[in-house]
């Protein structure tokens, strides 16, 4: 397997990365293909995480998080996505899941809900999209309504990632006017009276990763639950979903990278004509072709995570992030298959899993047309 050449700022990084590359190496690697197979949601592996202190990594140290930045965290996601890709995405949908609260919660709520959530207790999921809001986030319906110490919540949040496995959901709903100025984020425990996960959808890849819709019927959620004030949900949200981004690139570039390894081995093992297939010059090249897409990914995705550690605007370089290393995703996954040639179409090697799983990156937490919207409204605006 290439090694990846890294750059990290202190020793203590270094030595998370490698337990990282540990942990992927004998617990994550070994379990993919066999519960992909069985779509099964690898809860305790993200327990094992939560353990080793790879779950809270950007959050505060009072709260039981590790206080990285985003620059080594984002490091961490991609040693994961590399081994697993649903074990990546899941831990980067739970950091996101934990950033409203970190964010907007009040002394009193972090205090009481954060160190168990950054610290892999309590596994969380980000309920945004709906059936008929998805890239328009602010036309969400699900209504919240204020009914003494409780909000009573009625609607469904689709597409939820981890959706009946998590043990918390950010709900964005609706409290108030029309737009973005009336969606409010509550952050509701799983056994929320009248909060049903619906059955997981039948997903293409990422089939361990669970997808549902979740069904709120006169679901209630006490007001002490309301993250910030009434009306300031779609801020939540839209802050929450640049560095959600920024994970999805590094997902995306770990995926990318463990297609390339498996095209660059194959290469060499595989003879034909008396020869690696690897000294034929046109496969050589696209081999090459792919590598230099992947670091160009890479450095993106940490150039951008370097702005937001030092506290610089970062959201369309986020989006930029997003855009590039998913799309890089897809052609190097798609690559790898034609290396592989028929084995790359048979699930006897991984190629096949890693094409499949590399689509959803250029639709979860923003479609990539979205990310040009939002990339080309920072230039002209």
């Amino acid at each position: 397997m290439p090694t990846v050449v890294r750059s990290l700022p202190s020793a203590e990084a270094e030595a998370l990365l490698e337990l990282t590359r540990d942990l992927v190496e004998g617990e994550v690697a070994p379990r993919a293909a066999e519960m992909e197979s069985r779509a099964e949601f690898p809860r305790e592996l993200f327990r094992t995480l939560g353990k080793a202190g790879l779950l809270g990594l950007p959050y505060d140290e009072q709260y039981g998080g590790a206080a990285q930045p985003y620059e080594v965290y984002l490091q961490v996601l991609e040693e994961l996505s590399r081994g697993w890709l649903a074990v990546g995405l899941g831990a980067s949908v739970h950091t996101l899941s934990c950033f409203p609260l970190a964010a907007y919660g009040s002394d009193e709520q972090k205090k009481r809900w954060l160190p168990d959530m950054v610290g892999g207790e309590l596994l969380g999921a980000y309920c945004l999209s709906e059936a008929g809001s998805g890239s328009d986030a602010a036309a969400l319906v699900t209504r919240a309504a204020r009914d003494g110490d409780d909000y009573v919540v009625d609607g469904a949040k689709a597409w939820v990632t981890h959706g009946g496995e998590a043990d918390f959901y950010n709900l964005m709903v609706r409290t108030g006017v029309p737009g973005p100025k009336g969606i409010s984020c509550l952050l509701a425990p799983a056994d929320t009276p009248g909060l049903m996960p619906q059955p997981p959808e039948r997903k293409m890849g990422m089939r361990s990763s669970t997808t549902a819709t979740i069904a709120l019927e006169s679901a209630r959620v006490p007001a002490e639950r309301l993250l910030g004030e009434e009306g300031i949900g779609f801020r939540i949200a839209m802050s929450a979903l640049d560095g959600g981004r920024l994970g999805i690139a590094a997902c995306a570039v770990g995926l990318a990278q463990a297609a390339l390894d498996v095209a660059v081995d194959y290469s060499k093992e595989r003879k034909q004509f008396g020869q690696r297939i690897a000294d034929f010059q046109g496969l050589s090249f696209m081999l090459a072709d792919m590598a230099t897409q992947v670091e160009a990914a890479r450095a993106l995705y940490l150039s951008a995570a370097r702005l937001r550690d030092a506290g610089k605007p970062f959201g369309a370089q986020a989006a930029m992030s997003k855009l590039f290393a998913s799309d890089t995703a897809m052609r190097v996954a798609t690559d790898a298959v034609q290396v592989l040639g028929g084995y790359g179409y048979v699930e006897d090697f991984p190629a096949e899993r890693y094409l499949r799983e590399a689509k959803i990156l250029q639709i979860v937490e923003g479609t990539n047309q979205v990310q040009r919207l939002v990339i080309g409204r920072s230039l002209t605006s």
